[in-house]
């Protein structure tokens, strides 16, 4: 069948997609988004989040069929997405299609200068969104693999609750498993982009 929906903002289409196929195959294998991470294939690690229609959901347990006519978020768009969203529609989303990131442009997708060199290393000059500037400044990333879904949980988060306590923190991060941090740093990181968000209000 043909699939078609919205990613990053710009409508795509995918052919001969297979009745039993995840949007998580198609995003990954079918468009070269390789951002969510495939671990577990049962929605049980969190690493696979993408926006739906504004909500996070496991990509693996969604048939790429159900998203005909709808909008997906992945962790490529999230920069441009949260740009667009603060100069657009403070405190919206952009659910109109009229926006975003084009498939070609987050297949390529590298952290931009805002003014200067970026380290190649560190990122340090990078121009990222207010979350994920908040989990390389509270030290959240180690190894990287939960990386994208929490970023997209913690986006979400921040999108409808500028002032979250740390039980709607962990709640909202409730389905993504980490490995290697404790949780605590990227706590800190959620804690840290709120309060900047408020600052900036």
């Amino acid at each position: 069948m043909r699939v078609n929906f919205t990613v990053n903002g710009r409508p795509q289409e995918a052919d001969d997609v297979w009745e039993g196929e995840s949007l998580l195959y198609v995003l990954r294998e079918r468009m070269g988004l390789p951002g969510s991470k495939n671990a577990c294939e049962q929605g049980e690690c969190g690493s696979c989040t993408v926006r739906l229609d504004g909500v996070p959901v496991c990509s693996c347990l969604v048939a790429a069929g159900q998203v005909e006519g709808r909008e997906v978020t992945t962790v490529e768009g999230l920069a441009d997405y949260a740009k667009h969203r603060e100069s657009a529609h403070p405190g919206g989303g952009c659910a109109t299609g009229a926006c975003g990131t084009s498939l070609q442009d987050a297949q390529q997708w590298r952290a931009h200068s805002a003014g200067g060199a970026t380290d190649s290393q560190t990122g340090e000059g990078a121009e990222l969104s207010p979350i994920q500037q908040a989990f390389i400044d509270a030290g959240a990333v180690q190894c990287g693999f939960c990386t994208p879904g929490l970023l997209v949980a913690a986006d979400e988060l921040l999108e409808r609750n500028d002032t979250p306590s740390d039980a709607d923190i962990r709640e909202a991060l409730s389905g993504n498993l980490c490995r290697c941090t404790g949780y605590e740093k990227i706590l800190d990181a959620v804690r840290l982009a709120a309060a900047r968000q408020g600052e900036a209000v």
